[in-house]
């Protein structure tokens, strides 16, 4: 299956370290060769990126660990094909608006007999099952809201039970972000990590590659990382519980 990488943080940062190691395993260290993708807000807009080649191949992939785009939302997926053929427009992240607002989302897994009706103005370009979640979770999300956002505490307990719904037809390791907080459904295996002073170094677990944050940061700064496998072999990473979501905001889970 595919695996995710999300950051959420309390001011703009970079994520060229996290993603270097993400992107080694599409390709090199894994077999997650079938496309790849990333998107960071910034204020209003997202800058997105995505690419059918495996990330350890694609030019546009060294870009993104060469050019330090700083943000408090990033989602990036690094795709096994199971449903949908291997073309740029089935790859994650998928991006859609939403209450005048981009969302982006990117699924790990597997859907059997997920067919929901869309009738709306949410609809798929690819044949991918994470794209039609993806769709139904907004097309749902605007049937219970109306035209007006709910306030963060109502969002998170309709996505609680969206997501619950959706996972009773596999597999279905999420995350979702509008700019503001970011979203995280778990099924089977997901990890995170919330950097913050005091500060330290960390070693990559798939490159060669040291970072002494406390070289890059602030003591006001703070920034938690998610992704399916851990990405660093000298730090301690909190492992989801199966079935459980998490909202992270300013670089911390609530």
């Amino acid at each position: 299956m595919c695996q995710l990488l999300g950051m959420n943080c309390n001011v703009p940062t970079d994520i060229i370290f996290s993603f270097t190691g993400f992107a080694t395993r599409g390709g090199r260290t894994d077999h997650h060769s079938d496309g790849w993708g990333i998107a960071f807000f910034e204020g209003a807009g997202v800058r997105h990126f995505v690419d059918y080649q495996a990330a350890i191949d694609s030019p546009i992939a060294d870009l993104i660990k060469r050019y330090p785009i700083k943000s408090r939302n990033v989602i990036a997926h690094i795709r096994k094909a199971t449903q949908g053929q291997i073309a740029l427009e089935n790859c994650h992240p998928f991006v859609r608006e939403l209450w005048g607002r981009y969302w982006v989302f990117a699924h790990n897994g597997d859907l059997k007999d997920f067919s929901p009706e869309l009738n709306g103005a949410f609809r798929c370009v690819g044949s991918t099952d994470s794209e039609l979640a993806f769709c139904y979770l907004l097309q749902e999300l605007r049937r219970r809201f109306g035209d007006t956002p709910p306030a963060l505490e109502a969002l998170t307990e309709a996505l609680r039970e969206l997501t619950a719904q959706i996972a009773r037809h596999g597999t279905f390791n999420m995350m979702l972000s509008d700019g503001t907080a970011l979203f995280v459904h778990c099924s089977t295996s997901l990890h995170y990590i919330v950097r913050q002073y005091p500060f330290s170094t960390a070693k990559l677990s798939d490159e060669d590659m040291l970072v002494d944050f406390a070289e890059v940061t602030t003591p006001k700064d703070r920034v938690a990382v998610i992704v399916t496998s851990p990405l660093t072999t000298n730090e301690t990473w909190t492992g989801f519980l199966p079935g459980e979501l998490k909202v992270f905001v300013d670089g911390a889970p609530l």
